[in-house]
């Protein structure tokens, strides 16, 4: 049950000062010394040092801050703070008086005396992790999150062995049976430690309300309600629930065998087509700084698995885009269906289908990036090559859980075959042995190989808005614009953007959103008559597609952050950066789809929407 740690048990961080052992006796303020000279700060000593922070805040961010990791499980940056696991916490000294207190709910006070890491707060944690793994499924090798599970990474830094004549507290064990309805989440509550990360996820920030705790007492468990299971539920599958999970209970629905099966059929052509974010993430599956841009190193990767060709999604959210702001150019010209939200993340589409149906007129009718591609690799591309459909496995490389679904509804089938997130096809690349670190860059293969600045900044927030922005203000002016980024506006990691760009004359309103608490906010005021804006870029997930159910974990604000750049990086570095004025692009409409919007790019580009219910 052994996995790599970073030593949360005990050890810190890179710090600026190096924390002291555990030790009987802890130093004291120094009486000549009991204030910050800092105005408006508060002093407490942490393990011996003397700390400055400001008032309000709490013990577990201000040891973080001076690189002390304290264990946890229930904490998360974006999360309500529940103070559940009662694994952080720490003994506090105030008044003359000791106690034990969780570090992530209790603020700091002047004078306070905090340890993080004594004889008596290690037992405590021992103890409760002892409990928790009294009521988990040990059979950690054949959990899919194996090595990368908090509770296991835990229980090998405190050194707790899993052999029955070493384990103090026994008794009987909750079984349940797993969920695997879904097409996109697995399910596990033998691996759940009722941390309520994902409840809060589900219910708080993205509203969907698809899962909570339920029963009582030992036979807690977290389920959709009524005893219905998730394909039943209201999931949109977005995976945000996945993310924020510790442990093995919610993980992604791996295609990884079934991809195997079709590489190992010489008869069918494999054919991969890969996401504008995953060149930002997938470095990380082999321990490859953050951010760390990995795009010809992910198509030789894919190359050597057995693809025979390697497309880039790029290009579709090109085409995606040229048929978005064509669409745009005659609504806003019509002052008809506005505003108009684009519609490339499908998570946020079933959400709106569930919840906002009405209210749909005022979506985009084209498909994702994916499902374009998926689209053009059967339709156009099999023609060129002269090769039947069926012949053809195309695998989509995605960030995100809920394209899984994507491909699986009704107008899509047929298209694409499967869906491997960033992490699956990591496992695969390990699989297969490939030295994916210094493998040599490889490029795309043409005529779906070629892309802009535009299509890959798709993968974060902000991205799709400005790269149809680039196009439709072009359009509108009825020349090329030497100025067309939008990045201060609309970038970063706020999970509400608005601003205004004028064209011709004319004030065009626009917003960002990520997350679908915030997309529920929005389409409250559409359904209302109340919204003021023309154009809307919704993701249902935080950053955007860097923060992906399928990406590699943690998706922290500063994880993203990086994510971002490096996609930013790709734009910034392309030659062409406006998606109408992709030579590859613009071949496809003249061979085989006609004019921007013609009758033929609706029927291979577009879809249409289904009202859909839930249990």
């Amino acid at each position: 049950m052994k996995a790599k740690s970073k030593g949360l048990a005990g050890k810190t961080r890179k710090a600026k000062k190096k924390i002291s052992k555990p030790a009987a006796k802890v130093a004291k303020f120094d009486k000549k010394v009991k204030t910050c000279s800092q105005p408006q700060t508060v002093s407490i000593m942490l393990n011996e040092e003397k700390v400055c922070c400001k008032p309000g805040e709490y013990i577990f961010d201000v040891a973080l801050k001076n690189g002390i990791e304290i264990p946890h499980f229930c904490y998360h940056e974006r999360l309500e703070r529940t103070a559940h696991c009662r694994l952080c916490v720490v003994e506090v000294e105030m008044n003359g008086r000791t106690r034990i207190m969780t570090s992530c709910s209790t603020k700091v006070a002047e004078g306070m005396i905090v340890r993080t890491h004594t004889p008596k707060i290690l037992d405590a944690r021992r103890l409760n992790l002892e409990l928790l793994l009294a009521n988990h499924d040990l059979n950690c090798p054949q959990c899919p999150k194996n090595l990368r599970c908090k509770l296991q990474a835990y229980a090998s830094d405190f050194m707790i062995e899993s052999l029955k004549d070493e384990v103090r507290i026994k008794g009987k064990r909750r079984t349940v049976p797993v969920d695997n309805s879904s097409v996109s989440i697995r399910r596990d509550d033998n691996r759940c430690i009722l941390c309520g990360r994902c409840v809060k996820m589900c219910n708080d920030v993205q509203t969907v309300y698809a899962i909570s705790q339920n029963k009582r007492g030992f036979d807690t468990i977290v389920t959709p309600a009524l005893g219905h299971n998730m394909a039943e539920s209201a999931c949109v599958n977005c995976g945000q629930c996945v993310i924020v999970c510790p442990t093995g209970a919610l993980t992604e629905k791996s295609d990884v065998q079934q991809v195997i099966d079709a590489l190992n059929k010489p008869e069918k052509m494999l054919i991969a087509q890969t996401a504008p974010s995953i060149r930002a993430a997938l470095g990380e599956c082999f321990g490859m700084p953050v951010g760390t841009e990995v795009t010809g190193k992910m198509v030789a990767a894919l190359r050597k698995l057995g693809f025979e060709k390697v497309f880039d999604t790029n290009l579709g959210a090109d085409i995606c885009i040229i048929e978005e702001a064509t669409e745009f150019v005659k609504r806003l010209n019509e002052n008809r269906n506005l505003p108009m939200i684009t519609t490339c993340c499908p998570a946020w589409i079933k959400f709106g289908e569930q919840f906002f149906f009405d209210e749909l007129r005022h979506m985009s009718s084209c498909r994702s990036p994916q499902a374009i591609m998926a689209s053009l690799v059967k339709t156009y591309y099999a023609q060129k090559i002269g090769k039947d459909p069926k012949d053809i496995v195309l695998v989509d490389i995605m960030p995100c859980t809920a394209k899984k679904y994507e491909i699986m509804r009704p107008e899509f089938k047929g298209e694409a075959d499967f869906v491997l997130t960033t992490i699956e096809l990591g496992r695969l690349i390990k699989e297969m042995n490939i030295d994916f670190v210094n493998l040599q860059d490889s490029d795309f293969d043409h005529p779906l190989g070629e892309s802009t600045g535009a299509g890959a900044i798709f993968g974060h927030t902000g991205g799709v808005m400005e790269a149809a922005v680039r196009t439709a203000a072009d359009w509108l002016e009825g020349k090329k614009l030497k100025k067309f980024e939008y990045k201060k506006a609309i970038g970063g990691m706020d999970t509400k953007k608005e601003f205004s760009v004028t064209i011709k004359g004319k004030t065009v309103k626009i917003c960002v959103v990520h997350t679908l608490g915030e997309a529920r906010k929005l389409m409250e005021e559409i359904k209302a008559g109340k919204s003021p804006y023309h154009f809307i870029e919704i993701m249902a997930c935080y950053g955007g597609c860097i923060g992906g159910g399928g990406q590699p974990t943690p998706c922290t604000k500063e994880v993203l952050q990086k994510r971002a750049a490096a996609l930013n990086s790709v734009d910034s570095k392309k030659k062409i950066r406006k998606s109408h004025e992709n030579p590859s692009a613009l071949k496809i409409y003249k061979e085989y789809l006609g004019e921007f919007g013609s009758e033929q790019a609706h029927r291979l580009l577009h879809t249409t929407y289904t009202r859909k219910s839930y249990k």
